[in-house]
Parts: C-alpha cells; structure tokens; sequence
C-alpha cells in the first residue's frame, strides 16, 4: 500500500527531516515491511515544494500522506489532499490545521499545560502564576493556563512576558518580579537557551524556586536542563521517556548519532500506517479507523486522534533532576474514561 512521506529533505531543516526519514524507515522494518511501501518526498523549498510533492504522492496512488513537518508546508497540502480524499498525519503544532481530514500528531502545549497544572492542584497548590515568551506559542499557553487555573478552581494571580530574543530578559523579569510572589507555582512555557537564560533571572530577582514550584511544557523534554540549578525539581508533563529509550539506542547505534526528539512522531505516524493497512478487509484509513476511541500505543505512549484532528496523549509528569528527567507520577495506559 502506498504511503507518501513528505519531510524537509534538504534547506534549512533537513538534518532535522533526514532523522525522522530514517526513524520512519525503522518503523516500516519494525511493523509494516510487508503491509506499505514508503514513498519519500523533499518539503525543503517551501509550501510550493510541499504541494508538489502532494500532488505526485496522489498520483503516484498514495493512500495516506505522513507529514508535512512545517505549518506553510501542510497548509499547502491539505487542499490537495483534501480533494483527492486522502488524509494527512502531519507534524505541525498549529492546532488551526487540524480537522477535515488533517491529523496532527505533533505535540500540543495546552494537554501539556492542563496535565501540569492539574497534579500541581492534586498536590495543594491553588495559586498559579506565568511567565511567557511573546510569542504565538506563549500566548496559547497563557489561554491554556488561563482555562486550567478555571478547570481546578484554582486562581491565576501574577502573569508576565518577556520578548522573543534573549534581550530583554533582564528587564522583564525584574517587571514580572515587582508583581510580588504571592502563587506557589510558576509556569515558564519555554525552553532551550532561551529558558536556560531566564532561569538565573528567577533567582537573582528574589524569585524562590525553594518555595515556588517551576511548572513547564514539553519544551522541558530536554535533559539539559538538569544542569540549570534553578529549573531543578520542576513538573512538566510529557510522554514517558522509557517509551522511547529503546528506540534512541538503536537510533543512535545505527545511525552514529542520537534522535531528534520529533523523530518518534515519525516512526509512530508511520507504524501507526503499517497497523492500519493490516486490517483483514484491506487497509483502512477511514476516519472512524483512525479515531478509534480505544487509541494505539507509540513510543510516546498511548494516543489517539480525535474527529477535531488533533492528538489526544495520555502524558505522565516528569521532575527535572541535574541526571535527567525522573516520572514522579506516570502516564495513564489507557483512555478508559473518556477524557471529557
């Protein structure tokens, strides 16, 4: 069965769609050698690469395209597919994508930030805070914390941002430090050199991680951030890491180099065909087959798409430690209830 794989092959972001190729291939010689035949096609030059690609995949017979990886790339696909009938399990975190037949199994910031926020209230903590980038994605986590604080009657008492480049971070967290510290748990919705760069700030503006629970998204999925006194025994939730150890060993054993951490979505999506085309009456990507309420287990855990076509995860919640992330209250392994 023919499935299209569209990645960023080449340009700016192709050692970033080279390993998830690679992560895919290993997902067809793990599940589905003999159930699709993977058809690679370069997104590298833009959203008129990635329609290209759609329409070559299409006529080429695919039955499903996996990715793209960019939002330009899938909003030029997906009217593509759209009209050829074939869905689409794409990599974008632009949740707007998603739906009439576009699936995103990206990971999502607000199930992240609901879940966080939810364990901190399990645990006594009522009095919420949060300091975001100025950005697309830190104005979606200050909604999201904004209906989680809702969700557990919890309060929302001091919020702040900061700017999108590393000047400025000084500035706005001696702002966000005048608030005063009245809330016992703060989200930074950041990640990389960026939060690494403002977690000093914390402390020099009297900020007392001590005392302040550090909340984080995803983004924390990072085991560099151990080495970041202040972000040490902080909560973020993410898909258990022991899901995926075995694969990024023998990534990185077969391939000399360690994982990105987007090549699991890669390998899922693509296993997640390979299971799919097993059904006994021929392969099923219909849309009641890939929402199946019941979800499908990956290296990130237990997921499932939803008929709004975005990723439903079941995400444990990890503390960061200065030797890696540790589970201090592990991922559901099913969808039995129903997230409402």
């Amino acid at each position: 069965m023919p499935v299209a794989l569209l990645l960023p092959l080449s340009g700016q972001s192709a050692a970033l769609g080279q390993s998830m190729l690679d992560a895919a291939l290993m997902a067809v010689y793990d599940v589905g050698a003999d159930q699709i035949k993977l058809m690679p096609h370069d997104t590298g030059a833009g959203p008129q690469a990635a329609a290209d690609a759609a329409h070559a995949a299409i006529n080429d017979g695919a039955r499903l395209i996996i990715g793209p990886l960019l939002a330009g790339d899938v909003q030029a696909v997906k009217p593509i597919a759209q009209a050829a009938n074939v869905p689409v399990i794409a990599f974008s975190t632009t949740a707007g994508l998603a739906g009439n037949g576009v699936y995103l199994l990206s990971f999502q910031s607000r199930p992240e930030i609901m879940r966080v926020a939810g364990y901190a209230h399990s645990k006594g903590i009522s009095r919420f805070a949060i300091l975001a980038p100025r950005t697309p994605y830190g104005q979606l986590a200050m909604q999201a914390m904004q209906d989680a604080v809702a969700a557990n009657q919890s309060e929302l008492v001091v919020t702040g941002d900061y700017p999108p480049t590393l000047s400025g971070l000084d500035d706005a967290a001696r702002s966000f430090a005048r608030q005063g510290t009245n809330y016992d748990a703060l989200l930074l919705p950041d990640g990389g050199t960026r939060l690494k760069a403002l977690a000093p700030y914390l402390a020099y503006y009297k900020i007392d991680t001590d005392k302040i629970r550090l909340l984080g998204t995803g983004l924390w999925d990072d085991p560099s951030l151990g080495s970041e006194v202040v972000l040490q025994h902080g909560w973020y939730a993410a898909p258990d890491p022991q899901g995926r150890a075995a694969f990024e060993r023998r990534f990185r054993d077969a391939e000399g180099r360690p994982p990105p951490r987007l090549a699991t979505l890669a390998y899922d999506a693509t296993a997640l065909a390979a299971v799919l085309a097993k059904n006994p009456a021929g392969p099923d990507f219909s849309t009641a087959a890939m929402t199946n309420p019941s979800g499908f287990v990956g290296l990130d855990g237990v997921f499932r798409l939803n008929q709004n076509g975005l990723v439903e995860r079941q995400l444990a919640i990890l503390q960061v430690e200065r030797d890696g992330a540790k589970v201090v209250d592990p991922a559901p392994q099913n969808f039995i209830p129903l997230t409402q």
